[in-house]
C-alpha cells in the first residue's frame, strides 16, 4: 500500500454533502464516502465536536487523515469521519457555537472556515490492505471496539441491517431493551452483546456467525432471538430493577428458557432477596432463582475479627474433627470459616453464625 499526503479545502470536502442515514454518508462532490461499511456511527458529543470547529476557526492543525483511493478514483475515509461529519454539519448548519450558526458568522469568518485545508494522506491499495490499516489507526482519539473491528471484515447486506436495529441514534433494539443492555448502541456495545447470545446458542463465537451469515440480505434471525430473549425475560421477572441492567440475558436464557417458573412467586423471592444484607450481587440474584445455586450470590464472607471470635471460641479445634474423636490444634490460617446454619436456611453472616473448620471437612461439607 503506498500513502500519498495531499491538502484539501473543507469548502471542496463540504461540496455535495449528504447523510442519507442507511445509504451513507457523502460529500466531495460525491467522490467521498464519509461513512464506509466498516467506520463507526457518528459520536462525537457537543463538546468535542465544538472544538473541531474552534480549532479550524484558530487556523489550527487537526490531526492528519486518511482516505482510501478507489480503482474509480473515489474515495472512502479511513479515519477522520466524526471531525469530517462535525464540520460538514456546521458549514450545512446543523448546529451553533456560541449562539451563531455558520449562516450568522460575517463573510470573512465564513471564507477562512471553507478555505481551511484539511492534510489527508491517500492510501492505494487492496481492499484487505486497508483494511488492515484500518484497524491500527487511531479513529478520533478514540480505539476501535472489537465489535467496529468485526464489522470491518464482515461488511455486507446482512451488517446494514443489523447495524440499523441494534447501532443508530434510537435504534429500535434501545426502544425495546435500553433498560437490559450496558453500554452504548453507537459502539456497537448492543449488537456485540446480541451477537454474543446468539453465538452461544449456536456453539460458536461471534466471528463465525457474522461469517455465516455475511452475505445474507437480512438479520431476521438475529432479531427474532432478540425479540424473543426480551419477551421471556419481561414475562419471567415481570417487575423492573435497575439490577436489570447489563445482565446477559440471552445467555440466562439459552440455559434456562426450557424450564417452567411462576412469575408470582419469582417476584416475591426476588424482593425478599434484594433486601438480604449478606448477598453482595444483586445481578447474581436471578440465575440464582433460575439455577439454585447459591454462586451467583456471592454471599457475604465472614470478617477477620468474626473469624477471630470463632477460633478463641473453638480453642483452635475442628468441630468435625471432634465429633470424629481427633483432637487436632489448628492454627488460624489452617482453618476456614463457614456458616453453622447455612445461608439458604436463615443463617446469617455474622460471629454467631461463623465456625472455622480444617480445610478438608470445609472441602468436604462444599461437595455435598
Amino acid at each position: 500500500m503506498t500513502i500519498t499526503p495531499i491538502e484539501v479545502r473543507i469548502r471542496d470536502i463540504c461540496d455535495g454533502y449528504e447523510d442519507n442515514d442507511e445509504e451513507g454518508v457523502t460529500g466531495y462532490d460525491g467522490k467521498l464516502n464519509i461513512r464506509p461499511a466498516y467506520q463507526r456511527e457518528y459520536v462525537y458529543d457537543r463538546q468535542h465536536r465544538d472544538e473541531v470547529i474552534r480549532t479550524i476557526q484558530k487556523g489550527f492543525p487537526l490531526n492528519v487523515m486518511y482516505w482510501g483511493r478507489n480503482a474509480d478514483g473515489t474515495y472512502e475515509l479511513m479515519d477522520g469521519q466524526q471531525r469530517t461529519i462535525s464540520f460538514c454539519k456546521y458549514v450545512d448548519g446543523e448546529f451553533s457555537i456560541d449562539n451563531r450558526t455558520f449562516y450568522n458568522l460575517t463573510p470573512d469568518m465564513r471564507k477562512k472556515i471553507l478555505d481551511y485545508k484539511v492534510q489527508i494522506y491517500v492510501c492505494d491499495g487492496a481492499e484487505s490492505e486497508k483494511l488492515d490499516w484500518f484497524r491500527v489507526i487511531n479513529i478520533a482519539g478514540m480505539e476501535l471496539s472489537p465489535q467496529e473491528l468485526r464489522n470491518a471484515v464482515y461488511t455486507g447486506d446482512w451488517l446494514t441491517d443489523a447495524k440499523r436495529r441494534f447501532s443508530k441514534p434510537g435504534c429500535v433494539a434501545g426502544k425495546v431493551a435500553d433498560k437490559y443492555l450496558a453500554g452504548n448502541a453507537l459502539r456497537q456495545d448492543y449488537l456485540q452483546e446480541a451477537l454474543s447470545w446468539i453465538s452461544d446458542r449456536e456453539g460458536c463465537v461471534i466471528e463465525d456467525y457474522m461469517s455465516r451469515h455475511q452475505h445474507f440480505r437480512n438479520c431476521n434471525e438475529l432479531w427474532q432471538y432478540f425479540m424473543a430473549v426480551m419477551d421471556w425475560v419481561k414475562k419471567t421477572f415481570t417487575v423492573y430493577r435497575p439490577a436489570m441492567k447489563g445482565i446477559h440475558w440471552g445467555i440466562l436464557y439459552n440455559k434456562y428458557s426450557g424450564n417452567s417458573y411462576d412469575p408470582a412467586e419469582l417476584e416475591k423471592r426476588v424482593k425478599a432477596l434484594m433486601s438480604d444484607e449478606d448477598i453482595t450481587s444483586q445481578k447474581g440474584i436471578y440465575e440464582y432463582l433460575l439455577s439454585g445455586n447459591e454462586k451467583y450470590l456471592s454471599i457475604r464472607v465472614f470478617s477477620d475479627r468474626m473469624k477471630a471470635i470463632a477460633y478463641e471460641r473453638q480453642g483452635g479445634i475442628c468441630p468435625y474433627c471432634a465429633a470424629e474423636g481427633r483432637t487436632v490444634h489448628y492454627t488460624m490460617s489452617e482453618m476456614e470459616a463457614d456458616h453453622i446454619t447455612p445461608w439458604v436456611e436463615g443463617g446469617r453472616t455474622d460471629s454467631s453464625n461463623c465456625q472455622l473448620l480444617c480445610r478438608e471437612h470445609n472441602r468436604r461439607k462444599g461437595a455435598r
